[in-house]
């Protein structure tokens, strides 16, 4: 992570994140490990935006297939693009006031609609935590509790539920 420039020196707690970390907080929790189909993103920023490809992954994918034509007896790989069109990303993480929000910021300023998951935030402080929800849910994200999350998630989460 040294190319994580001040914000990696200058929170030190980031490295219980590390991979390999023996307090495991890198681990996933159970349930939540990534899929065959996920796109997994390594971040090294507050945002999970900066300085990945995490955008361009959420509008457009490159789908690998394996083709086989039996007349010519080709086979091989082709690579095509699909296009997701996400429109709305649900957020939960922590610390609220910085990767949270810095992620939701930057998830608006890329045209996506951000949610939170308010129960699925948190912060070092109930203070914190209630106030950058507070803003967050002013100007730039709409935040949800659990029983809406799940209805949103349910009807596609659809613009409005």
């Amino acid at each position: 992570m040294a190319d994580a420039g001040l914000f990696w020196r200058k929170a030190k707690v980031l490295d219980v994140w590390q991979a390999g970390d023996p307090r495991g907080l890198a681990a996933c929790l159970p349930g939540l490990a990534p899929q065959p189909r996920d796109t997994v993103v390594v971040k090294k920023y507050a945002s999970a935006f900066f300085g990945t490809t995490l955008a361009a992954s959420l509008h457009v994918r490159t789908v690998t297939s394996l083709f086989v034509l039996t007349r010519r007896r080709r086979k091989g790989l082709t690579w095509r693009r699909q296009v997701l069109n996400v429109d709305t990303l649900v957020i939960c993480g922590v610390s609220t006031s910085g990767c949270v929000r810095a992620t939701t910021l930057d998830a608006m300023q890329n045209g996506f609609r951000p949610m939170l998951v308010a129960a699925a935030c948190g912060d070092r402080t109930p203070e914190i935590q209630q106030a950058n929800l507070f803003d967050l849910d002013s100007k730039y994200a709409d935040v949800v509790d659990e029983d809406e999350a799940l209805a949103r998630l349910s009807a596609g989460w659809a613009k409005e539920p």
